[in-house]
């Protein structure tokens, strides 16, 4: 009988350890509630969000058990912001989770005192958003890809390894992302060493893309750099094909466009950013303060080439980078 009543006890302790979160929300009677704000489709993020779930599922957080998720997608419309961000409010989230900097903004505007979690922004610190990484200041923590441009340097010397003899290089920009003009100005410096000259094509809208593409051709670009952002991202299969009609060599921040057929990237996993983004959702929910809690950097950072796409250009792949790659998709 005492053994028993033993094994039986520490059942029950480990059922009582496993489930913590769960019964400190009965306790309060309340069931914290994260919103997400995504700027494009369900579709198009579904790899971030199973890695936000993942990260969430890492500390205790199951959707359904112990936790509310709320998402809300723009579809790629930035006009929908402000009322997505009211509507997560009305519901009395305990958390905004954003996927750009454009939708941290939106969160920003809308609230001082609700938390916001970036999973994914360009330049938090250039652009304004925090005040610096290590106390971010006011309601907004997370993720940021750099605290500075300059990886776009590293990008444009990866792209002339792959086309050497590029001289005329398009930069796809959006004009409404508040992190480009810094990026740009990093590109500039590098292409004074790398014998490169740089033309910059604005896209503030998916609909402006096709014009961008037209004004490359007439300008003899000979190579692209499309800079992060989440417009572009989701036009992450349109963009490569047009690179491809053109007959450009073009070079991303995300894995994605590779996988659609791009031929080069270069830049954070943004998979990544949105899991450790849930430590940031973990520490605020269990008390923490956006202030007392660092914006982080990434720390694993992708190349990716298609070999297919290398081909259909003619180009030749330096055996050096295909040794650095992470990933060579054949």
């Amino acid at each position: 009988m005492a053994r028993m009543a033993r094994r039986e006890f520490l059942i029950a302790i480990g059922a009582l350890l496993a489930t913590p979160l769960t019964i400190e929300a009965q306790q309060t009677g309340k069931v914290p509630r994260i919103g997400y704000l995504g700027q494009n489709s369900a579709e198009l993020g579904r790899r971030q969000i199973a890695a936000f779930r993942q990260g969430l599922g890492e500390r205790g957080w199951v959707e359904g058990r112990n936790v509310i998720l709320e998402f809300r997608f723009a579809d790629g419309k930035v006009d929908r912001f402000p009322a997505l961000v009211a509507e997560l409010l009305r519901l009395g989230v305990d958390v905004i989770v954003t996927t750009s900097s454009a939708t941290t903004w939106a969160a920003k505007d809308a609230t001082k005192s609700i938390p916001i979690v970036m999973a994914a922004s360009a330049n938090a610190l250039g652009e304004g958003l925090i005040a610096s990484l290590a106390h971010p200041g006011g309601n907004i923590t997370g993720m940021t890809f750099l605290a500075g441009p300059e990886i776009a340097g590293k990008q444009l010397a990866l792209l002339k390894e792959l086309a050497p003899a590029a001289f005329n290089v398009a930069v796809l920009v959006n004009p409404t992302n508040r992190s480009h003009a810094a990026f740009v100005g990093e590109l500039k410096t590098a292409a004074r060493s790398l014998r490169a000259q740089l033309q910059v094509m604005e896209a503030p809208s998916a609909e402006q893309i096709d014009s961008a593409f037209a004004a490359m051709a007439k300008e003899r670009a000979a190579a692209l750099i499309v800079l992060t952002d989440s417009m572009f991202l989701g036009q992450q299969r349109r963009i490569p094909e047009l690179a491809a009609r053109s007959r450009l060599p073009a070079l991303y921040s995300q894995r994605e466009f590779v996988e659609a057929g791009g031929l080069i990237s270069y830049g954070p996993s943004l998979s990544d950013m949105f899991r450790r983004a849930a430590t940031h959702v973990d520490k605020i929910l269990r008390g923490g303060k956006p202030d007392d809690i660092p914006v982080e950097q990434p720390t694993n950072f992708e190349l990716l080439i298609n070999v297919k796409t290398a081909k259909a250009l003619g180009l030749a792949i330096p055996q050096s980078l295909l040794l650095r790659a992470d990933e060579v998709i054949q």
